[in-house]
């Protein structure tokens, strides 16, 4: 039987998050949400703020705010400052996090591009509480 599994790995500048195969991986893009399947033509593109869903036995799913994605010869690399295992991210830190982004993105200061991530930020943080 042919595998139809990948590797992804995710990597911040601390560590390696996870290295794992898996079947299917949807990315949060500013293009959209991505699925990533085996086979995937070769890929390079810009997380925005979002679930990053890891589909194998049991699925994982971990919030990103930002970073860069590469796909090729069914590797796909994740290299993100913070990448957190939604199971463990605190209710309250959610909390804290939404206050901080609804008081940034009424700033008369903020750039228009600002607060086009800070909108994704705040929708994905909701999302979550």
């Amino acid at each position: 039987m042919i595998s139809e599994k990948f590797t992804v790995e995710i990597i911040s500048p601390i560590k390696s998050i996870i290295k794992s195969e898996t079947q299917e991986v949807v990315i949060p893009s500013y293009e959209g949400e991505m699925g990533i399947l085996k086979d995937h033509i070769p890929l390079i593109t810009f997380l925005r703020p979002g679930i990053i869903r890891i589909s194998s036995e049991k699925e994982k799913k971990f919030y990103v705010e930002e970073g860069t994605v590469e796909f090729s010869n069914n590797q796909l690399l994740i290299l993100t400052p913070m990448a957190n295992e939604l199971s463990l991210i605190d209710k309250s830190f959610i909390q804290t996090q939404i206050d901080e982004v609804e008081k940034k993105i009424i700033n008369d200061k903020v750039s228009d591009k600002e607060k086009y991530f800070l909108s994704y930020k705040l929708d994905t943080l909701k999302s979550l509480n």
